[in-house]
């Protein structure tokens, strides 16, 4: 690891205990988020910019094999502006619910493992318990203790080449059932980990879904600093439907529920899942509520589309890159993937660093932030 600076004009002249500080930020963060960002490969470069008194800090990760540079993010005065890599080109194993589509996903070139969670029975029998299926099916050959057991004995036999997991908590109830679960297995978790809840009833007269009580699943997601917080809308949407949108009053239904419960103290990273057919029809509501959040959380959205989906294609892409392909996750059948037409190409290991990128840049905030506090 390396500390430059970058402004010739002017080297660090803060405080040693705080350079120090972050050269260990760095390299703690790498061991917790995944070996996809191997020291002997990259190394971080801490830039002062401008002012002495506010010290901004500029953090650049540097690939050696490479000789190429990703600026990770930008600290001043607390904030952290994330430039990450191209996460549109991030792969995804989708409602990786049973004993065999875990087997696939292990075995695939994906970098995201996706799945639900309900209370219900493995095989049908005995007590209710925290099981991988989507409502209203509650039957699984799969519990969410031996799927997560499973990937992380996967990934602790496949460095540089792990399997990130997005948790899908169909309710607040099988949420906080899976809290011990959880905290047994995140604290060991060597890549990226997401929770992912629909905590407001969205669009299109949405009514048929319960949302998530945001209240108690952010006192739960509290526990656990690394993890991306995944915090979405219920929706309805298909073939047959042409006009819906994410409404102001939406929007400012989700800012509401962040700042009720002090996720803008705590860094924490946030993705807004929103359905690919109704943010198409939403550029100026979610540029607006990104912005807002990303005052204090590095925030994302990340795309998703079921399959029979009607999406504006033209619409979507000028969305997509309204924010950037650094700043959008795209999970979506392939038919609709080719037709946007990104120019994303290769495979999982080659993209998976751009997803530990930004888990990289947010827990640093959290990190960084925490320090601010506390001086």
């Amino acid at each position: 690891m390396a500390i430059n600076s970058r402004d010739p004009h002017r080297a660090y002249q803060g405080p040693l205990s705080l350079a120090a500080l972050i050269c260990m930020l760095a390299h703690f963060v790498v061991k917790i988020n995944g070996a996809a960002l191997n020291s002997s490969v990259y190394y971080y470069e801490l830039a002062t910019l401008h002012s002495p008194q506010i010290w901004p800090a500029e953090i650049v990760l540097q690939d050696q094999e490479q000789n190429a540079t990703i600026e990770m993010g930008r600290f001043d005065k607390g904030k952290l502006i994330a430039k990450a890599a191209n996460l549109t080109a991030i792969s995804w194993a989708h409602a990786v619910n049973s004993q065999q589509l875990l087997a696939d996903a292990l075995s695939g070139e994906i970098d995201m493992i996706e799945a639900d969670i309900v209370l219900g029975q493995l095989n049908g029998v005995g007590p209710d318990l925290p099981v991988m299926a989507h409502p209203p099916i509650t039957i699984s050959d799969l519990t969410l203790e031996d799927f997560l057991l499973q990937i992380r004995a996967h990934n602790e036999l496949h460095e540089g080449a792990e399997k990130g997991v997005k948790l899908d908590f169909k309710s607040i109830e099988v949420f906080e059932g899976s809290l011990g679960i959880l905290d047994e297995i995140i604290p060991k978790m060597a890549y990226p980990i997401w929770i992912n809840a629909d905590i407001i009833s969205g669009p299109v007269e949405q009514n048929n879904s319960v949302p998530v009580d945001p209240a108690r699943f952010f006192a739960g997601c509290m526990r656990y600093k690394q993890a991306v917080l995944s915090i979405g809308w219920t929706t309805r949407w298909g073939a047959n439907y042409r006009d819906g949108e994410y409404t102001d009053e939406q929007c400012n239904a989700m800012l509401q529920a962040i700042n009720d419960n002090n996720l803008t103290s705590t860094g924490q990273a946030i993705t807004f899942p929103v359905r690919a057919g109704i943010a198409a029809n939403s550029a100026s509501q979610l540029h607006n509520l990104v912005s807002a959040v990303n005052e204090t959380n590095e925030s994302t959205l990340t795309i998703w589309s079921s399959d029979n989906d009607y999406v504006d294609v033209a619409q979507l892409r000028k969305l997509i890159f309204s924010f950037g392909l650094d700043r959008v996750y795209l999970d979506v059948p392939e038919e609709l993937s080719s037709r946007l037409d990104l120019g994303n190409t290769g495979n999982g290991a080659g993209t998976f660093n751009s997803l530990v990128s930004f888990s990289f840049v947010s827990l640093c905030f959290w990190a960084f932030s925490s320090w601010l506090q506390s001086v």
